[in-house]
């Protein structure tokens, strides 16, 4: 398999994709016809891949449906789009699937279950932990001491990260830093490395590389020993080369992001959410991840043990046929 093709965005529904095709002649009518009402989906920092995709999807959405206004909305990532949702100031969330798994169970870094569904798998997260190239760090052990950005606080990144650290027991000195603040703070030479959980390329660390270059520490024994934790929530994935400029194949921790909701979202809108994503699978892969990353359609409704909403369910099964 060419390596472009092992990258990010696995939109799936278990089974061939192509006995999918037959059925979607047939949606051509709206899914939801209540009341206009707003829809929001909570999604990521500006520069990153959870903004990006999400403002598709609302686009999407609403060119398939009238009746729903959907926007997305600039956050700090998982936690805090869980936190949203569980409050009702969002319809809809990103969420790495680790972080959906233990907000469901409410382990930590939650402190009491919320209750959540999943629409579906929509694409593959890669950790990212970056650091300039003129760096004398090659390996995640040589950050023992030094100043690292473990995601921005409310994140999925800073879930890993602290995971990671912990089984590792490496013991760096941690912040919590926006995506946009932890690159300047690399680039500038005030921190030591970075952990961003996103698609590749994202464009602020392809920014970062044209300014200062750019490296990728490999993370293949931290993705081992989370597995091993921590359960099939975390896979070696590789992050291809050419990716950044200085960057060669290397291993990674490879987390599913999913799009979830509360389970009192109407039947109707989860369905009308499930076939835009089924749909027009091909308008949801954001400019910068062409040509490297691609949406399939046959891994959706793996949502790694998190239950699908009811009326998702009931949308697969029609478009499934």
């Amino acid at each position: 398999m060419n390596p472009t093709r092992r990258s990010v965005l696995r939109l799936a529904i278990g089974g061939a994709a192509v006995a999918l095709l037959p059925a979607l002649g047939g949606c051509a009518d709206s899914e939801y016809r209540g009341a206009p009402r707003a829809l929001v989906i909570a999604a990521g920092e500006v520069g990153g891949f959870y903004l990006d995709f999400a403002r598709l999807l609302a686009a999407e959405l609403n060119r398939a449906e009238p009746n729903l206004r959907c926007s997305a909305m600039e956050t700090s990532a998982s936690q805090d789009n869980l936190n949203r949702v569980r409050a009702g100031g969002a319809d809809l969330g990103l969420v790495l699937a680790d972080t959906a798994l233990a907000a469901s169970a409410g382990t930590a870094p939650f402190d009491q279950p919320v209750p959540l569904h999943a629409l579906g798998r929509v694409y593959e997260n890669y950790m990212q932990l970056v650091v300039r190239a003129d760096s004398p760090v090659q390996a995640v052990e040589d950050l023992a001491g030094r100043l690292v950005s473990l995601g921005a606080q409310g994140s999925g990144a800073a879930v890993v990260g602290a995971r990671m650290f912990e089984l590792l027991g490496l013991a760096a000195r941690v912040e919590h830093l926006s995506l946009a603040d932890a690159v300047a703070a690399l680039g500038a030479g005030r921190i030591d490395a970075l952990l961003w959980s996103g698609g590749v390329p994202t464009p602020k660390l392809a920014e970062l590389d044209e300014q200062v270059g750019i490296r990728l520490l490999p993370l293949g024994e931290a993705s081992d020993r989370l597995r091993a934790r921590y359960g099939a929530v975390y896979e070696q994935a590789p992050v291809p080369s050419g990716a950044y400029r200085l960057v060669r194949e290397v291993p990674t921790v490879g987390v599913a992001n999913l799009l979830v909701c509360a389970p009192t979202l109407p039947d109707e809108i989860a369905a009308a959410v499930v076939r835009v994503l089924v749909q027009q699978s091909a308008r949801l892969v954001p400019d910068q991840a062409l040509g490297t990353q691609f949406l399939d359609v046959r891994t959706l409704i793996g949502t790694a043990g998190l239950p699908l909403h009811p009326g998702a369910a009931a949308a697969y099964r029609r478009l499934h046929g």
